[in-house]
């Protein structure tokens, strides 16, 4: 934000306006002077070119104060003394007032001129002041942007890794954990009849078996494979069913039946979300039930999970608004929303938690998704 200068110093930078304030000032006061006439006579013929003058002095500069003290004196001893209509000076008091008055003038203007020029020293160290301010905030904006660009390259490694992970785990122990399967089924079939070594084989087979669904399933929760081949709403349903199945929470999840295809960035964000909110809901609220609502219209995309649990307490909330420090989890979900042009936001009452985020169309949608979603609203 631009200060603006102070009157005289806006003035005083242009010289015609200067001088021709200081001739209206000084007409002016001739006129006011000539106005107390009837009751002054002639005497104190130069009161009111005194505030004229320490106008001119303050407003003007040294130049429009000593005109304005000059036109002053012509018109004072023209029209005000005697006699009136004459340039010339008759007597000693009328010399002595004239010195006077000149006197006077001298230190008005330069009290004026000192205080102007002091005044606009202050506004030039002022005006370094704020250019020195708007650079350190441009420096702090840049060093932001950086900032953020750098957390989306993080955001997008991460989830390039977990990729990368879930189809190794996949793609090698997975098979291998098949083949050994295999093998000691072939095993057992041979010893049947040692019952002591088959019951142990057989152990061993369910054990391997159990082992190859937790490496399957570890492999869909670092990156359902749904995800990218169905879409962000098979994913979701297909996540929501085993989360109720291990954590015994009744998870109800409402999803427009037509809702299209999202780009990539988008609809992982969007899980992640769901998955780190639920995460949370299991470890923290104590809830029996959770609640997922996904709506979408032309402007953006609403998420809302909500619970009947504990809440947050009123202690937690208060240090995350005053120190604005969540936790890891919840850094992470509102930077990845950030990063797509979105928001999230906490409610928490003590009767329940609800999470709002917010992804806009058009940061992250093509025209079958925009179509898709002017069909759902």
């Amino acid at each position: 934000m631009t200060i603006e200068a102070p009157l005289p110093t806006r003035i005083s930078k242009k010289s015609v306006v200067r001088y021709g304030i200081a001739l209206l000032a000084t007409a002016v006061a001739l006129l006011a002077r000539l106005i107390l006439n009837p009751f002054l006579g002639d005497s104190l013929p130069y009161i009111t070119l005194f505030p004229a003058i320490a106008f001119c002095a303050w407003y003007c500069g040294v130049g429009p104060s000593i005109l304005s003290g000059i036109f002053g004196l012509i018109g004072v001893r023209y029209w005000f003394i005697p006699p009136v209509h004459s340039f010339g000076v008759s007597g000693t008091p009328q010399a002595v007032g004239i010195l006077t008055f000149l006197l006077v003038s001298s230190f008005l203007v330069a009290i004026g001129e000192s205080r102007r020029r002091r005044e606009e020293a202050l506004w030039a160290a002022q005006g370094e002041l704020e250019e020195a301010v708007q650079q350190r905030t441009v420096e702090l904006d840049r060093t932001n942007q950086n900032l953020r660009e750098l957390s989306a390259r993080l955001l997008q490694l991460q989830d390039d890794e977990r990729r990368r992970i879930a189809r190794e785990l996949h793609d090698s122990v997975g098979q291998m954990l098949a083949a050994l399967g295999m093998n000691l089924a072939a095993v057992g079939t041979d010893l049947e009849r040692l019952t002591e070594i088959a019951n142990t084989v057989n152990d061993s087979a369910g054990l391997v078996k159990e082992l190859s669904k937790e490496v399957r399933t570890i492999s869909h929760l670092l990156h359902p494979p749904l995800l990218d081949e169905a879409g962000l709403a098979s994913a979701l349903r297909w996540y929501v069913e085993g989360f109720s199945q291990r954590s015994k929470i009744e998870v109800e999840l409402e999803f427009p039946a037509d809702f299209g295809r999202l780009p990539r960035e988008s609809e992982t964000a969007i899980f992640r979300t769901v998955q780190e909110c639920l995460t949370n809901i299991h470890r923290h609220s104590e809830s029996p039930t959770a609640t997922i609502r996904i709506a979408a219209s032309n402007r953006h995309i609403r998420v809302e999970v909500a619970d009947r649990g504990k809440g947050i307490p009123p202690e937690k909330q208060f240090e995350m608004a005053s120190t604005g420090t969540p936790g890891v989890g919840i850094r992470g979900m509102r930077e990845r929303l950030r990063q797509l042009g979105g928001s999230l936001d906490i409610h928490s009452n003590g009767k329940g938690t609800l999470i709002v985020a917010q992804v806009p169309v058009a940061a992250a949608s093509s025209s079958k998704t925009v179509a898709a979603f002017q069909a759902c609203s």
